[in-house]
């Protein structure tokens, strides 16, 4: 048995024009620091852009996806701002203050909230509280993951465009994305997560 930490932050948007966008900025994590970004169409094709082979592979044995893209992939984080660029993808976003229960996650030691088994202990919770949401469950290849949140900001507004195609406005993450066990929140947010996967073998 493996196991794996990721450390860093995910935001997930939704648009007027029915994508959706999970985008990963990861700073600590066992293939370095990286950016990725699992897009879902209206149409319900599951998309993953990511940096590396090795990045892809990894992603793509605990998520479901139609299309892998490996590509140049950006994440530039500056005070509110997100700046995302790659071929396929460009987004800026604007995060906002920090959301009722992202004050209540921070009230929890960071080493406790970032643990699975806090993650396994709140899960019940965020099913009834943020449809879609779980924070622990099985992927592929049998491999056991734990999202440990210890903060949650607003996104307030977004641009963008998918292959040149503009996005539209900021819209809610609706339907849920279909990645894996869980989705993001259905208001567009920012998480500060700790994810922990545990594998057989990698």
């Amino acid at each position: 048995m493996s196991i794996h930490r990721f450390h860093g932050r995910i935001a997930g948007v939704g648009s007027t024009s029915g994508v959706r966008v999970v985008l990963g900025s990861w700073e600590r994590t066992p293939l370095g620091s990286f950016g990725d970004a699992m897009i879902e169409t209206p149409a319900g094709h599951r998309l993953l852009l990511a940096p590396t082979a090795e990045v892809a592979a990894f992603i793509e044995t605990t998520y479901s996806f139609d299309e892998v893209r490996l590509e140049p992939f950006e994440v530039n984080r500056v005070g509110d701002a997100w700046q995302v660029r790659s071929p396929s993808l460009t987004l800026d976003l604007s995060v906002g203050p920090r959301m009722p229960l992202g004050r209540l996650l921070r009230a929890v030691p960071s080493r406790v909230a970032a643990s699975p088994a806090w993650a396994t202990v709140v899960d019940p919770v965020a099913r009834v509280a943020l449809r879609g949401v779980r924070t622990r469950g099985t992927a592929l290849e049998g491999r056991r993951e734990f999202y440990g949140a210890t903060d949650l900001h607003r996104v307030v507004a977004m641009t963008g465009s998918l292959e040149g195609s503009p996005l539209g406005g900021l819209a809610p993450v609706d339907p849920p994305c279909r990645f894996g066990f869980s989705s993001t929140p259905r208001t567009p947010s920012v998480t500060t997560v700790v994810t922990t996967v545990v594998t057989t073998v990698w």
